[in-house]
């Protein structure tokens, strides 16, 4: 694959990004069923314990999920910055910073 080709580098960075987002999509199923799994093993002890790794790895999924989402080029955040970067060059009529 020529990395010069743009064609190449926009399948690259397609790759990339659907990789994140898959990546986000595992975390977030099994989250949801080792926590569900936790909550029946807390329901059944009497105690309700399982909140507490319900809210600290729920904290993580959470950040994981505003990188790929917000962060992350194409992200939604990100796409609009550059737009509007762009924007703001060809108002100036210059392409340096």
């Amino acid at each position: 694959m020529d990395i010069s080709d743009p064609d190449a580098r926009l399948e690259r960075a397609a790759r990339r990004r659907a990789g994140a987002k898959l990546g986000w999509y595992l975390h977030a199923t099994v989250y949801v069923l080792v926590n569900v799994f936790l909550a029946a093993l807390s329901g059944y002890s009497g105690r309700s314990w399982a909140l507490f790794p319900a809210l600290g790895w729920g904290l993580g999924l959470l950040i994981h999920g505003a990188v790929v989402w917000l962060l992350l080029p194409g992200g939604s955040i990100h796409a609009r910055l550059l737009e509007r970067e762009r924007a703001a060059l060809r108002r100036s009529g210059s392409e340096r910073p």
